[in-house]
């Protein structure tokens, strides 16, 4: 991967692990600045008796997505092995674990004990099998949990309510109505539970040996902490299941050592045993501080991913009432805010395998059509969405765009997506001057004109991709310089680690800014198409007249 290298260290190693849905990724970066190393397991491939496809169970039930935390012991069990082999281990100062967000493991009584007594003449998985209480986890992607969203926001009042207390309205794929649903469907595995962790605090607990508390940033995706006070919130508790509080692992407000490598890494692994561990967080919190964004309110970044997020750092809560979007906290105590659109490459995919595209082509064909579409609009809910929330999927279409039509639907599905993107992350605040760019769709140059065009604001695109990983490692150093005595700034390590592109920043042509925020404009055409269709609002036809009266054909 462009940016990554090998370097020969003697020492003043950190460590970032990233398990996302897929993978385990480990990112090691030495504190002199000298170099980044990087590793990759895909679950699919490396341990199939597990029977995962792009890293979940199959379920005849497409709502209900599951993968296996013993799984995610063998990956880890692996990655240390890779280190060991190649002789860094020992070389190793600092830990810390970033994990897909909102996934939930549920481990019995005799989790503690056993993961306080491994053997290091043992693989992880094998020795922990027996410490779960329920063997699958849910995943971010589970959105099985519809009817327990609605009993939860019911008994907290209403939406805006749950959304100004807990970041969040109550969401599917988050921790509480997870629980909720477990509690209902299997009272008694929920009463034989004696801790639930979030995927970030589970991995944690395998490198200490002990049970992790669980970070700001990963807590406050679950709709049971209030974003206020860093600590979970006993009304959502009460309004999520019985005796949950001494089930959740302790709320932890910032970065802090939770304790050192276990003794199994040691014999085992051969870590140092004063290698310390970071507290564990979510990949977006993480990714936050791989871009180089903590501190800085001025950018936003956008992943390009299976999902599309939009994300950015706030050094105080939004004060206005909302009912979409996500408040996480951050590495220094603050938050970050956060949309999540689910039809994000997907989308793209389906149009691009429709008229059957390569990427490269799909590209081209977007470079050959005007801005504007000439009003024709596309909402691309090839799948349900969540921001902006539609509960089943439907593709509309308006302006006269037929669904035959290549050029239109291939600038419509792109344009819907990045003004949906716009209009719906007006709640964080103020508009950014850069937009930061990563994951798969970054590499698309007219993907990247577009968000430049819409959000009127420049782009910038990384070298290194892997921005969980890499902000795991960076958040690591920062703890282990600061247990030294130091206290670097997150912008001294951002200059060593972290690689913008050469190229000069994308930057938005002032020719074509009335098609999108003139009067009667793209964007106010497609909110238009977005009230009447979800929200029976009139039909959108005289402003997407007016449009193309005003911005031609």
């Amino acid at each position: 991967m462009p940016g990554i290298q090998y370097t020969n260290t003697t020492g003043n190693l950190c460590l970032g692990l990233d398990l996302s849905t897929q993978g385990l990724t480990a990112v090691v970066i030495d504190l002199r600045g000298s170099g980044i190393l990087r590793f990759a397991i895909n679950f699919d491939d490396c341990f199939p008796v597990y029977k995962t496809k792009d890293g979940v169970l199959q379920n005849d039930d497409p709502t209900v997505v599951h993968s296996v935390p013993k799984m995610w012991a063998d990956a880890v069990d692996s990655m240390l092995l890779i280190l060991k082999k190649k002789k860094l281990s020992p070389k190793i100062e600092s830990i810390s674990v970033s994990a897909q967000q909102h996934g939930t493991v549920y481990l019995n009584d005799t989790a503690a004990t056993c993961l306080r007594q491994l053997d290091p003449s043992r693989p992880l998985a094998s020795q922990t099998s027996n410490i779960f209480s329920r063997s699958t986890a849910p995943v971010w992607m589970d959105l099985s949990t519809a009817k327990e969203c609605q009993e939860i926001t019911e008994l907290l009042g209403d939406r805006e309510h749950a959304a100004h207390l807990t970041g969040s309205i109550v969401t599917a794929r988050f921790m509480g109505p997870q629980i909720r649903k477990f509690w209902k469907e299997s009272p008694d595995k929920y009463h034989q539970t004696a801790h639930i962790a979030l995927v970030s605090s589970y991995i944690t607990s395998l490198l200490t040996g002990k049970l992790s508390p669980v970070d700001t940033g990963d807590g406050f995706g679950t709709n049971l902490a209030n974003v206020k006070t860093g600590k979970w919130s006993r009304e959502a508790l009460r309004a999520t299941a019985p005796k949950l509080y001494a089930k959740l692992p302790r709320i932890v407000r910032r970065d802090k050592v939770v304790g050192k490598v276990s003794p199994y890494l040691v014999q085992r692994y051969r870590f140092k045993p004063d290698t310390i561990i970071n507290i564990g967080s979510g990949d977006n919190p993480n990714s936050l501080v791989g871009l180089g964004m903590i501190g800085d309110s001025s950018k936003k970044a956008i992943s390009l991913g299976t999902s599309d997020t939009y994300f950015g750092y706030l050094s105080r809560l939004p004060t206005a009432e909302r009912s979409e979007g996500h408040i996480f906290g951050t590495a220094n105590g603050k938050y970050m805010a956060l949309n999540c659109h689910k039809n994000g490459s997907l989308a793209r995919e389906h149009i691009k395998n429709r008229f059957g595209l390569s990427w490269d082509e799909f590209s081209d064909v977007l470079s050959r059509t005007r801005p504007g579409n000439g009003g024709k609009i596309m909402l691309p809910f090839f799948a349900p969405e969540i921001t902006p929330p539609v509960a089943k999927s439907q593709v509309w279409r308006f302006g006269g765009l037929r669904e035959d039509d290549m050029a239109a639907n291939v600038r419509g599905v792109a344009e819907g997506q990045i003004i949906s993107m716009y209009v719906h992350s007006e709640w964080i605040g103020k508009r950014p001057q850069i937009i930061l760019v990563t994951a798969g769709g970054s590499q698309n140059r007219e993907l990247l004109r577009l968000i430049a065009q819409i959000f009127n604001a420049g782009v910038q695109t990384f070298e290194l991709e892997d921005s969980a990983a890499l902000g795991a490692a960076i958040r690591s150093a920062r703890l282990l310089q600061q247990c030294r005595g130091f206290t670097p700034s997150w912008g001294e390590l951002y200059e060593k680690f972290i690689k913008y592109q050469k190229a000069e920043a994308l930057s938005p042509e002032k020719e074509h800014q009335p098609i999108y925020h003139g009067p009667n404009g793209l964007i106010d055409a497609y909110k238009s198409c977005e009230r009447y269709a979800l929200e029976g609002g009139v039909k959108p036809d005289a402003i997407i007249a007016q449009f193309k009266e005003v911005y031609g054909r």
